[in-house]
């Protein structure tokens, strides 16, 4: 009796730690078996006369939303499913934000921000009471071996995103308060809902189903160079230019692009207007670039400007509009900006706008030489809370409709988006910032180093990642650079160094040498634990190593046959193993170990 009683009670325990670990395939059942609702401009329930119509097919959802009345109806957003108490609160996840700044992780409980600005604080993007609002991509990890990828597959024209709490997800799209009149319908962004145990493979499908909609702006390999920026910021000099020109061509011409960052205009918006930099001639520190046989790249936040800028004074017609007919002021509604703020958004919409963007960057393509933009403050082109001059469009239409312009005017160029809103950004940007800005230092290397790898499967599927620059000099231990250094190089993305490198050491040297090119694929690592992964490169097979805490630790990788392993960096040979390998890093390192197979 005792032994039968014993035996219930773990079957029931059983039961109940299963339960509460939650079921990927229930979650997916109650979200397919949930009523969507639409919401009207003031919050509440729509009329029974506006339908939102789903149809599953697989793991895919297209959903329209039609007025089969008889009277218009503005709609604030469509609540496509619910799922609520099925996963516990104390479920793992990981989600994407609106515009690149933001991710987030930790568990529905108890989220996590990533980086340092997220898109209700510091973009202040409203989100209801009681909720989370990530967007994009929502991954989560029930106990077990079954993961969930919830995903929108588009971003055409409409906003998706999930609303968080501890036991409840809502899958919703923001409609942006648009009308809706008798007989019209909205085709609203498709939705992924899969589960497997392999992420790697969700996230295949994933990018594939995105290829459909948004077939990716091809570049053939993730670009190198150099950047001004993290060495001398915006108060750079035609000779840091020509100083470190001289050294890259003589000691590291791999890196094929110089970039010039902010600093050059005398105004936000007046990117062709002679400022006080470089003697007040951009254009010969570009010519320089080219004549020593380097592509010349500069930095651009094309949908802004700022009260003083001539687009401001003589185009107030061009830009978005607040609820009096007057230009909106940025700070108003959101981040107002960094610099010569607040900061006016230009109208992608707008004839004339999408006519100046061609015309900008076809002058500074064909005239100036610039084969590389870095285009940032993009997010700015998708700003919330105004007025556009097509009443109809939403705020993914109005930047999308701006970058197609300026991808007619750049033509060959390659195009980076930066600070940019991320899913509207798909088809549109060759290049991808998938971090915070970079610094010298061992909290940035890791939260931006975070940040890179849980974006590292976008890189040669999306566009190519830009993990921001690779900094090999400063005050830090050199454990502390070897692993920014190794996390880097496991992106596979871009690599642009910011350092003067006419003040780097022959051995971080050699590190940057070896960085270049990237291996255009990121490494695939077994968890979110980010301490081992793999990647093939042109050399051959590679594992790369981190140890993100402070004190030593052994790292061991399972072998599928013999190999000599050696240290990239160095080319140093470790030795030979067989079924498994274990080395100790110190605290806050990284290696990039090369294994070449023996018998």
């Amino acid at each position: 009796m005792k032994k039968y009683t014993l035996f219930l009670l773990c079957c029931l325990l059983g039961g109940a730690i299963a339960a509460s670990a939650g079921d990927p395939e229930q979650f997916a059942q109650a979200l397919k078996n949930s009523t969507p609702v639409a919401y009207t401009a003031d919050g509440s329930p729509a009329p029974a006369f506006i339908k939102v119509i789903r149809s599953w097919k697989d793991e895919l959802c297209e959903v329209r939303v039609v007025n089969t009345g008889s009277t218009a109806v503005r709609l604030k957003e469509v609540v496509t499913g619910t799922v609520g108490k099925v996963l516990p609160a104390t479920t793992p996840f990981y989600a994407e934000g609106f515009q690149m700044l933001t991710q987030t992780a930790g568990t529905l409980a108890k989220p996590e921000t990533l980086g340092n600005y997220t898109d209700a604080g510091h973009y202040k993007i409203p989100q209801p009471a009681g909720y989370l609002a990530v967007y994009n991509l929502l991954r989560l990890y029930p106990a077990g071996d079954v993961q969930l990828l919830l995903g929108y597959t588009s971003s055409q024209r409409f906003v998706g995103k999930f609303y968080l709490s501890a036991d409840t997800i809502k899958v919703v799209t923001d409609l942006e308060n648009l009308e809706l009149a008798p007989g019209e319908a909205f085709q609203l962004e498709e939705l992924m809902l899969a589960t497997g145990k392999d992420g790697n493979q969700l996230l295949d499908r994933f990018a594939d189903r995105i290829h459909h909609f948004h077939p990716r702006l091809e570049f053939k390999q993730p670009p190198t160079g150099w950047c001004s920026w993290y060495c001398f910021g915006p108060k750079v000099t035609a000779q840091n230019i020509y100083d470190n020109l001289d050294y890259i061509k003589d000691h590291i011409p791999a890196l094929k692009y110089i970039q010039i960052d902010d600093g050059y205009q005398p105004h936000m918006g007046d990117w062709l207007e002679v400022g006080n930099s470089f003697g007040g001639n951009v254009q010969q520190v570009l010519r320089s670039i080219r004549d020593k046989g380097f592509e010349p790249a500069i930095w651009v936040a094309p949908f802004i400007c700022d009260s003083n800028s001539i687009i401001y004074k003589n185009h107030k017609d061009w830009l978005v509009k607040d609820a009096t007919g007057a230009p909106l002021r940025s700070d108003l509604v959101t981040f107002g900006g960094w610099r010569l703020k607040p900061w006016y958004a230009l109208d992608g919409t707008h004839p004339a706008v999408q006519q100046h963007l061609e015309q900008l960057f076809r002058t500074m393509r064909n005239e100036w030489g610039v084969t590389y933009f870095k285009l940032d403050a993009n997010f700015w082109g998708a700003i919330h809370g105004g007025y556009f001059y097509d009443k109809k469009a939403t705020r993914v239409e109005a930047y999308r409709r701006g970058m197609e312009a300026i991808i007619r005017g750049s033509k060959d160029a390659f195009l980076l988006g930066c600070n940019h809103p991320l899913w509207p950004s798909l088809g549109l940007v060759h290049g991808s910032r998938s971090s915070m800005d970079i610094k010298r230092s061992w909290s940035v290397f890791e939260r931006s180093g975070r940040e890179n790898l849980y974006r590292a499967w976008q890189n040669g599927r999306l566009w190519w990642n830009d993990p921001d620059c690779l900094v090999l000099t400063g005050n830090m231990p050199d454990n502390e650079f070897n692993f920014h250094a190794a996390l880097l190089y496991a992106t596979g993305g871009m690599l642009l160094s910011g350092d003067d490198l006419t003040k780097i050491s022959p051995e971080r040297l050699n590190v940057l040498r070896k960085a270049v090119p990237p291996t255009a694929r990121a490494a695939a690592f077994d968890n979110i634990n980010f301490e081992a992964g793999r990647v093939t490169a042109a050399s051959g097979e590679q594992l790369i190593l981190l140890n993100w805490q402070s004190s030593p630790k052994t790292i061991s990788v399972k072998l599928d046959k013999t190999y000599e392993v050696a240290d990239y960096w160095t080319g140093k040979v470790l030795g030979r193993f067989k079924g498994q390998f274990s080395l100790q890093l110190r605290g806050h390192d990284g290696r990039v170990l090369s294994l070449t197979p023996k018998q």
